[in-house]
């Protein structure tokens, strides 16, 4: 009889002896369908919108909504959405959250600090759990978890915390982990917010309002203790103060609501109308929430935000373009990393060749005294 079963782990690299430590930082974002396709857009929301922290209706009600209705209606539409800011290189959301990772990398490098940087998204292609398995079988021992998200959610932070700890429940021999939750309020990343529209201005003028729009969450989340409200709420104030803007001169609003429940108020396109039927002329656009240009921003806003307003009767709108590879949010990223990599060592490791001409040179220079 046996009286033990072994769990269900995967098969890893065998264990070394003597082996350095070795230390990265997995940089995660939301994630992408492949193509702007139905199949792949269908595949995307069907993981996207299965995660138990995204919807939080009773299970198999909303299971029977979701593969009764929605993935037989949506996928078409979201991919001619998607189709619309795709980029030759593919999703912008994709292209520019692999270029953070590569600049985050060389930031660090230049620092001393001798750690491997990856991208992963929660959803879709370029997992999570296969980009810490490519981590574990370079001989990392070490990773830092570092989302693309300023304000923690549970419905973004959490879920992709979620990931971490179902690869980890698979996995024998573990590596240390360490979470970044939040830095919706520090000083680097509203800085670069800051200089990022500031230099919009500079080149295209000032509106007569600027509108932050974050991306919205179920107004119950708020009620049941997720501090997503406050934390946009609060970028948006230490923004405002940064820009010399008093409380009249900008607005937070809340976007991409799903379906009917209220979800966090007030919401960004009847907003922009109210604000056109107002008489507002000119109305500028940023999405602080957003760290790299995607589906939201570049087709949610800069179109349909656009004609939004302008059909109400508003003159001009500006879309002001997410972070991306801005040096000013680069390096506030490499701060907020190197920050929460303290106590680990990851100054860089002289190779066995170099230590030994090192140790050669010291030695003669040495007997020559």
């Amino acid at each position: 009889m046996t009286l033990f079963k072994p769990g269900p782990f995967a098969k890893e690299p065998p264990f070394k002896h003597g082996q350095v430590p070795r230390t990265a930082v997995l940089f995660c974002n939301l994630g992408t369908p492949d193509t702007p396709t139905a199949p792949d857009v269908r595949r995307y929301l069907r993981e996207f919108l299965s995660d138990p922290r995204v919807v939080e209706i009773p299970r198999l009600v909303w299971l029977a909504i979701l593969h009764g209705i929605i993935l037989r209606v949506r996928p078409a539409k979201s991919a001619a959405k998607y189709a619309s800011i795709w980029t030759p290189e593919g999703s912008p959301l994709k292209v520019w959250t692999e270029k953070q990772a590569k600049l985050l990398q060389g930031w660090l490098a230049q620092r001393g600090h001798d750690v491997q940087v990856r991208y992963a998204m929660r959803y879709g292609s370029t997992s999570i759990a296969s980009q810490l398995d490519a981590l574990k079988a370079e001989g990392v021992t070490r990773v830092l978890i570092l989302p693309a998200y300023p304000q923690y959610s549970g419905t973004t932070t959490a879920s992709l915390f979620d990931a971490v700890y179902a690869w980890a429940g698979k996995v024998r021999n573990l590596p240390e982990l360490r979470f970044v939750n939040r830095y919706h309020d520090d000083p680097g990343y509203i800085k670069a917010l800051a200089q990022s529209i500031s230099r919009y201005w500079k080149a295209h003028g000032r509106p007569d309002q600027l509108v932050m729009s974050f991306h919205g969450v179920p107004e119950r989340t708020l009620h049941l203790g997720d501090p997503y409200h406050c934390e946009c709420f609060k970028t948006a104030r230490l923004l405002a103060e940064q820009l010399g803007l008093t409380r009249e001169q900008f607005k937070v609003t809340f976007q991409s609501r799903l379906g009917r429940a209220k979800w966090l108020q007030p919401y960004t396109e009847p907003t922009l109308i109210a604000m056109g039927q107002g008489g507002v002329k000119r109305v500028d656009v940023v999405c602080p929430g957003f760290t790299s240009d995607c589906l939201e921003t570049l087709e949610e806003i800069a179109m349909e935000g656009r004609h939004a307003f302008l059909t109400a009767g508003g003159k001009e709108f500006h879309y002001i373009p997410c972070l991306n590879d801005d040096a000013a949010w680069i390096t506030a990223l490499c701060d907020v990393a190197q920050q929460h990599l303290a106590g680990w060592p990851t100054q860089a490791v002289p190779d066995a060749q170099a230590l030994a001409a090192s140790r050669a040179a010291a030695l003669a220079l040495g007997a020559s005294q």
